[in-house]
C-alpha cells in the first residue's frame, strides 16, 4: 500500500475585505501531494445542486473568504459561470486557488471532449484548470481521456482524474492510456465507506476524493448518537468529526453548504485529531450501501445516463 504523506500545515494569511474594512486572518489548511507532484488542498468546497447562480456565487465567495482554496464544480452542475464570477470577484490570486471541474458523459468522445474542455474554461473565465475529471465511467472514456491528456500537455489543465470509477474501470483506463489519473472522486461517508475501493486507489497511488461526505443528512447523520458522543469529546459537531475522520484516512473531501455558519464550521477541522479508538468507532458505522444509487445496476444506469449517452451515437 502506498503510504500517503501530507504536507505540514500551511499558515495561509488572507486579506479579507469585510464591510469596507480589511481584516487579516490566519487559517490552517493541509495539502496533499498528487502522483504528478502537484499539491492540492485536502479540504475544499463543492457546489453540486446549487442551481441558483447568484446563490452559488455568494456561497463560493463566502467559502473563499473563510479560507477555502479548492473549489469543485462540473459541467453537469450548470453553475460553472457562477463559480467563475466568484473567483474573479474574490480578490484572491488565481495561483492561490485550486479549481476543479468535470466533463459530462454526453461529451465522452475525443472530439466532443476537446470542445467540452474549452467550454468549461470559457464558462469559468479561466486560462487553465487545476484539475479536470471524467465525471462517470461510461461512454468512450478512452477517447475522452486522450483529449484530457492533450489538454494537460497544452497547459489547459494541470492535472487529470476521474470520478465514480470502480477499481476494474480504473485499472482498464490505466492500462489503455498514457497518464495515470491523479484522483478518483467517489462517494465516501460513514454509511458508505468503500474500504476496498479506497485501498485499491491507495495502492495505485491515486488520491481518493470524497463527495457527499455527509450523505446529504440521511439516517440523521448530524444527530447520530454514536458520532455525537465522539464530537462531545472534542467540543466539535458531528459534521466536523466526519470530515476529520475522512482527512485522517488521507482522503480529500469537498463538503457543500450555502449557509455561512456551516461553511465556517466545515473548515474548522484542523485543530484536533481523532484517536485510533474513535477512528475504529467511525469505521463500525459502515452500512456498505450507496446512499444514492447502485452504480453497477444496468437499469439505474440507463435511467440516469441513457439520454446523455444516446447523444454519442
Amino acid at each position: 500500500m502506498v503510504a500517503y504523506q501530507t504536507s505540514n500545515f500551511q499558515m495561509i494569511t488572507m486579506i479579507i475585505k469585510c464591510s469596507h474594512q480589511i481584516k487579516e486572518e490566519v487559517v490552517k489548511m493541509q495539502n496533499v501531494k498528487l502522483n504528478n507532484g502537484m499539491e492540492m488542498p485536502q479540504l475544499g468546497f463543492g457546489v453540486f445542486q446549487i442551481t441558483d447562480l447568484e446563490q452559488c456565487k455568494q456561497a463560493v465567495l463566502t467559502a473563499i473568504k473563510n479560507g477555502y482554496r479548492l473549489i469543485d464544480t462540473a459541467a453537469a452542475y450548470q453553475n460553472e459561470t457562477a463559480v467563475g464570477e466568484a473567483i474573479k470577484e474574490s480578490g484572491v490570486s488565481r495561483e492561490d486557488l485550486f479549481i476543479t471541474s468535470k466533463l459530462w458523459v454526453s461529451d465522452f468522445t475525443y472530439d466532443r471532449a476537446k470542445k467540452g474542455i474549452d467550454t468549461s474554461l470559457k464558462n469559468l473565465g479561466l486560462d487553465y484548470l487545476d484539475m479536470y475529471l471524467l465525471h462517470q465511467p461510461y461512454g468512450d472514456t478512452v477517447g475522452a481521456w486522450r483529449a484530457l491528456e492533450e489538454a494537460q500537455k497544452e497547459g489547459k489543465i494541470r492535472a487529470i482524474g476521474v470520478s465514480n470509477f470502480y477499481a476494474d474501470q480504473l485499472k482498464d483506463l490505466e492500462l489503455t492510456t498514457n497518464i495515470k489519473p491523479v484522483v478518483n472522486q467517489i462517494e465516501v461517508n460513514p454509511w458508505y465507506q468503500q474500504p476496498s475501493e479506497v485501498d485499491f486507489a491507495n495502492r495505485e497511488d491515486i488520491r481518493v476524493e470524497a463527495w457527499a461526505p455527509f450523505a446529504e443528512g440521511k439516517h440523521d447523520i448530524f444527530t447520530n448518537e454514536t458520532i455525537a458522543k465522539i464530537a462531545k469529546k472534542y467540543n466539535k459537531t458531528n459534521g466536523q468529526v466526519i470530515l476529520r475522520w475522512l482527512l485522517q484516512r488521507g482522503i480529500v473531501v469537498i463538503p457543500k453548504s450555502v449557509h455561512e455558519d456551516r461553511i465556517k464550521e466545515n473548515i474548522d477541522v484542523f485543530d484536533f485529531e481523532l484517536s485510533a479508538d474513535d477512528m475504529k468507532v467511525m469505521s463500525s458505522l459502515d452500512k456498505n450501501e450507496s446512499q444514492f444509487f447502485d452504480h453497477r445496476d444496468p437499469v439505474t444506469i440507463e435511467q440516469i445516463f441513457g439520454s446523455s449517452l444516446a447523444k454519442l451515437k
